[in-house]
């Protein structure tokens, strides 16, 4: 799934006429970075600044064709590889996002089915491994930090924001505010180092 994500990005990357077509930036915002990054930054005076910066310039990166809704319930197996479905927030925008977005939702999963951790963690690996190889459009060090600092984001904005994820518990939402917080306040700089704290926390 990973290659198909990238090769996606690959082949809309600095491509005008895509870009017109999904010139979406207003719709992204309203429906991705103000319910995610900016509710939660208002929950968070903390860490407030780092979230609305990440905001604006997730806003100003326009790269490539995005998705905007990469996640499991939105992927089908088909005959010729995955099929994308709910694409109506696609923006021609960052496409970091598309697998921050994903790989948020494996981490979380780790904590509703705990038996499942483990093999969660390794679809975290085989998709970001995947994905990183089609990295072609740009310096893959930037987008994986870019990566890192969304996914980050995108954890602590799933159990603050508008939109919270609805099968985690108080613990377990207190559990990504403990991991998600310092990453924010202090980005590290792959979406590998964010899996490896949070790796750490559920104690593989």
């Amino acid at each position: 799934m990973g290659h198909s994500i990238a090769r996606i990005h690959a082949e809309t990357a600095a491509d005008i006429t895509v870009a017109r077509r999904f010139a979406t930036s207003d719709i992204f915002h309203a429906i991705r970075l103000e319910p995610y990054f900016e509710a939660a930054a208002r929950r968070h005076p903390v860490v407030a600044a780092p979230l609305l910066e990440l905001s604006s310039l997730t806003l100003a990166t326009n790269l490539t064709l995005v998705h905007g809704d990469v996640s499991p319930k939105n992927i089908l197996v088909g005959r010729n590889g995955p099929i994308f479905l709910d694409a109506e927030c696609a923006w021609f925008g960052d496409p970091a996002f598309d697998l921050a977005f994903c790989l948020n939702h494996l981490l979380l999963k780790t904590l509703w089915n705990r038996p499942t951790a483990p093999g969660l963690l390794d679809a975290f690996d085989g998709l970001a491994g995947a994905y990183l190889e089609g990295v072609v459009w740009e310096p893959r060090g930037q987008l994986e930090a870019r990566a890192a600092r969304l996914l980050a984001g995108l954890l602590l904005a799933r159990v603050d924001g508008k939109s919270p994820v609805e099968y985690l518990g108080a613990s377990e939402r207190e559990f990504v505010r403990r991991a998600a917080l310092p990453m924010i306040a202090s980005p590290v700089g792959s979406p590998f180092e964010v899996r490896r704290v949070w790796a750490s926390r559920l104690g593989f």
